[in-house]
């Protein structure tokens, strides 16, 4: 530890404020943040304190807040101060960095967690002299401005790289007079075996779930398993070219099944085996354009947990190009979106590494290594 620093427990430097009466459950609107359990900040219409304060919450998820103003917080919203000898901000930026520790090692329960004050307060912090807390602070909120600038500008790079590919999208299907099709006219579709402990009989297959099919690709990653007959095989396996959209969960969401081996898949997933293959990723896009445009939506059932049942997606009106047409606008189509990747790919490392630079920052701030440059180029 850097000399003329102090070791304080967290019970030495805080304060208190009162317990809140205010319940986090209900219709929220106001003029004032209103700090809550989690990540999620509402507002309210009267205020319950003032000044330079941290929020941490008692229950659910640990996420840290400071805020400097009229505010109000729940009952399970512990508001905090600190004394004299410590910056506020100090000890914020010193919690932010040991967020994920104190959600990890306090927060304690059986079933619901809750964070342990007592064991809270034991929390050792590395404390220099106030003035010296003030000049790390000081470098720590211009950085930090600097870089909550970049991460937006990188968001909203990735946000215009995706609108631009959908924005084309939604013109190819939108701008052209093509005859339009049912897709049972076209294709045959059926659902998959229903999970049934009790029923299934056979041996233990791996097979696909709602929660595997991702937009134009799967996730393999932890695939179940249920019983499946011999004689099953043919029924509820897809093979290399099926379209597999999803019944349920994230109804519409859709990928085509490119392996060269077969796999089975459950009830909530619909197969499509088009006549003509061609259509297979046709029929994909379509489906990726009338999701993002909310269109699919008025093809579901429920309303609750909604589904995109066997009879609304046979009856599912599609606009079909002459053949040759449909080879070429999909291979601009993929050419386009994986240039759309390719920049996604780039602005989300930018991200993340704009979040590491972060942490990379305040362990420096706390190791007492931040020199008196405040700018860091990012």
């Amino acid at each position: 530890m850097k000399q003329g620093w102090a070791i304080k427990k967290m019970g030495e430097v805080i304060v208190e404020n009162k317990k809140s009466t205010l319940k986090s459950k209900g219709n929220f609107d106001g003029d004032f943040p209103f700090f809550i359990s989690g990540k999620t900040i509402k507002t309210i219409d009267k205020s319950i304190i003032d000044g330079e304060n941290i929020y941490l919450p008692t229950g659910g998820n640990f996420f840290i807040h400071f805020y400097c103003g009229k505010a109000s917080y729940s009952t399970d919203t512990w508001s905090l101060r600190t004394n004299r000898s410590t910056s506020i901000k100090y000890l914020f930026y010193y919690l932010l960095l040991n967020e994920k520790l104190i959600g990890e090692k306090y927060f304690k329960g059986a079933t619901i967690k809750h964070l342990q004050k007592k064991d809270f307060k034991d929390i050792e912090i590395p404390l220099p002299p106030f003035p010296e807390q003030q000049r790390i602070v000081s470098i720590l909120d211009e950085c930090f401005a600097a870089i909550d600038k970049a991460k937006a500008n990188a968001e909203q790079n990735l946000k215009n790289a995706a609108a631009l590919f959908e924005s084309y999208l939604q013109g190819v299907f939108e701008n052209a007079n093509w005859d339009k099709r049912k897709l049972s006219e076209v294709a045959k579709h059926s659902l998959g075996k229903m999970l049934d402990k009790n029923k299934n009989k056979g041996e233990p297959k791996k097979y696909l779930r709602n929660q595997n099919v991702r937009w134009f690709e799967f996730d393999l990653s932890d695939l179940n398993e249920m019983p499946f007959l011999e004689n099953e095989r043919e029924k509820y396996t897809a093979i290399k070219g099926d379209v597999m959209i999803c019944e349920g969960g994230y109804p519409g969401r859709a990928a085509i099944w490119e392996e060269d081996y077969p796999i089975y898949f459950q009830k909530a997933i619909h197969r499509i085996r088009f006549h003509n293959e061609e259509y297979n990723k046709w029929l994909l896009f379509y489906l990726f354009i009338l999701d993002k445009t909310g269109k699919l939506k008025s093809h579901f059932t429920g309303t609750g947990i909604q589904h995109f049942t066997g009879d609304a997606l046979g009856k599912l009106i599609i606009p079909f190009p002459p053949l040759n047409k449909v080879t070429t606008i999909v291979h601009q189509l993929d050419a386009l979106r994986a240039e759309t990747q390719k920049l996604e790919a780039v602005y989300q490392k930018k991200i993340a590494d704009l979040e590491e630079l972060k942490k990379s920052i305040l362990k420096k701030a706390f190791a007492g290594e931040l020199k008196n440059e405040k700018a860091i180029a990012v």
